[in-house]
């Protein structure tokens, strides 16, 4: 892959209406859901990026019929719950968590085996969280020290249903291990401790599957479903990314006479942690025009400029934000005061370790930043960033974060490896200069 570098020119404000790209997570699990549904499913909004077509890739691998993407389109030929057939070769997730072990459970329902493979970024993500509860069910999976990718899973007999309550809140696992629910005997039954993304049980109800929900207090729910359904065909239509219209919400909240519609986003709410944590911040955010699409609720959020105050960010909103924060980093970064995050170890095994490069990142360019264990604080709004040269770790959401970063600065700010932003937002550099922002890419 050749290296793009970003060069994030200061100034600019963002004004207009722009879509951004499909949501990734509903992405994903269209392809899946799709391919082992009875019938035809016809997809609308797929996006376009590497890790959905990773996906895409490995169900036509496995013998699934699917056409597109074309404009967002694509086409599922599905194969029912058993039509899967065992790869020629290994499949490769590149960059995406989400496709590995989301995959890694559906494979496990399988007859046949199959290894799943990774980048070099994904190799150094930990897998035992999917492993442990799919080898309680009866999947027989090899992996490298410590549960690193590659995986290996043996075609093995039938799975048996589990309760699982799950060690740390995480929408991956807890689909992996319903997914793999849907091939075992009897009821599977996984408890969050607090609450995550909820688009597999909403897309397996779109599919007709029965899935039940039980909040159990105020954070913990209940999740059942019984192997052994069927899934039929449906029409999807992807909303826009909450996690990529982060980037340009937090970019018009702090760049002065910004006023920015981003049409079409979904709104699920256990996604809108980013919009909660911004309006306590005191963001001036509007949702207009809100409404369901198959299942997912959807609005326009329009976002004018505001000074943000810094805040203590609260623990429960952590999970329904996770993805956000290196953009919510910068959002504290142009804050008054102090922002202190804690509760988001997860953030260490992302695609990078989203505390210390995007604390590296934010010290590198003057902002009082101090690393946690399980957090950052960050003092902001007594200094605009300096000129630096940015280190991005292969990490996609540190690349457009600090382009935004960019926006306060005093000179011009480089982001060095950013051809990892076609994981999850393709086209961001062109979009983000018809609204206003001043950033260009070059091959270095």
């Amino acid at each position: 892959m050749k290296n793009l570098r970003f060069i994030v020119h200061p100034g600019g404000k963002l004004t207009g209406r722009i879509r951004v790209p499909g949501d990734k997570s509903i992405s994903h699990r269209s392809i899946m859901l799709g391919s082992l549904a009875d019938g035809v499913t016809e997809v609308s909004g797929f996006l376009e990026g590497d890790d959905a077509l990773a996906t895409l890739k490995a169900f036509q691998a496995m013998g699934v019929e699917i056409t597109g993407p074309t404009n967002g389109k694509v086409t599922i030929k599905g194969v029912g719950m058993k039509g899967l057939k065992q790869p020629a070769d290994s499949l490769n997730m590149g960059n995406s968590g989400t496709s590995m072990r989301l995959l890694s459970g559906i494979v496990a329902g399988q007859g046949f085996s199959c290894t799943l493979t990774g980048d070099a970024s994904l190799s150094k993500r930990p897998m035992k969280r999917v492993i442990d509860p799919l080898t309680l069910m009866g999947a027989k999976i090899a992996s490298q020290d410590k549960g690193l990718p590659p995986l290996t899973i043996l075609g093995s007999s039938r799975l048996k249903a589990i309760d699982y309550s799950l060690p740390m809140a995480s929408a991956q696992v807890k689909s992996c291990v319903l997914l793999a629910g849907l091939y075992a005997e009897g009821e599977t039954r996984v408890v969050e401790p607090a609450p995550t993304r909820d688009h597999t049980e909403r897309m397996l109800r779109g599919f007709g599957y029965q899935v039940e929900s039980t909040k159990l207090d105020d954070l913990a729910t209940e999740i059942r479903l019984s192997g052994g359904g069927k899934l039929t065909a449906t029409q999807i239509d992807v909303p826009s990314d909450i996690s990529s219209a982060a980037f340009f919400m937090v970019a018009a909240s702090i760049a002065p006479g910004s006023d920015l519609v981003i049409e079409h986003v979904g709104i699920n709410p256990t996604r809108t942690g980013v919009i909660d944590i911004l309006k306590l911040m005191g963001a001036n955010i509007v949702l207009e025009n809100e409404r369901e699409v198959g299942g997912e609720p959807v609005a326009d959020i329009h976002v004018c400029a505001a000074q943000l105050q810094g805040i203590a960010i609260p623990e429960h909103l952590v999970p329904l934000a996770i993805d956000e924060f290196p953009v919510l980093f910068v959002a504290a970064s142009a804050a008054e005061g102090q922002t202190i995050l804690t509760g988001a170890e997860e953030l260490r095994v992302k695609e990078s370790d989203r505390i210390q490069v995007m604390a590296d990142a934010l010290q590198a360019v003057g902002i009082d930043a101090k690393p946690t264990a399980d957090g950052m604080i960050i003092n902001g709004g007594t200094q605009r960033p300096q000129s630096a040269a940015i280190i991005s770790h292969h990490d996609h959401r540190i690349s457009m974060a600090m382009t935004v970063a960019g926006l306060r600065a005093v000179a011009p700010i480089s982001i060095d490896d950013c051809a990892n932003v076609n994981t999850s937002f393709p086209k961001f550099v062109e979009l983000a200069q018809s609204i206003g922002l001043m950033v260009e890419a070059k091959e270095a």
